[in-house]
This record gives structure tokens, sequence and C-alpha cells, in this order.
């Protein structure tokens, strides 16, 4: 089971809000998850990002991989984590 980071959309129509979720790389975008690990809301004037450190190094260390959006995130918000590829 190949598992990654990613977003999940919530929100209405022309409003997003994303969540920062660990999945399994075949479950469907909006479908089941096993972890939050975050939120990021591009409609705030800047942009909202919360990620919480801890979820995400424990996932990062169990094999999970961020997908380039959510990679980019985490650089953003977390300077001191290393994304390996």
């Amino acid at each position: 089971m190949a598992v990654h980071i990613r977003l999940t959309r919530k929100g209405r129509k022309k409003q997003p809000f994303y969540r920062i979720i660990v999945a399994d790389s075949q479950a469907p975008r909006d479908g089941k998850f096993l972890d939050i690990v975050g939120t990021y809301d591009p409609m705030q004037n800047p942009a909202a990002i919360s990620i919480d450190n801890e979820k995400l190094e424990t996932w990062m260390k169990k094999g999970a991989k961020p997908t380039e959006t959510v990679e980019s995130l985490i650089k953003k918000c977390v300077p001191g984590v290393v994304v390996a590829a």
C-alpha cells in the first residue's frame, strides 16, 4: 500500500478549502483517508497554511510521500523539514 500526503477539497463552489491528508494512493481525491495533517485556505490573503509538524514527521518516517503541491506548501510553512525525493 503506497501512502501519499495530498490535498482533499472542501468548501463551497468558488470558495475552495483544502485539508492536507494522508491517504492510500489508490483512494479517490475526496475519499477515504488515514489522517489529517493540516489545512490550506487559498482564499485568505495571504493564503493560510497550518500543518501539524509531529504528524507530518511521523508519516514521512513511515514512508508517506507528498505530492508536488503539498511539498511546496511544506517548504513554505515548515522550513526545517527536508522532503526526500
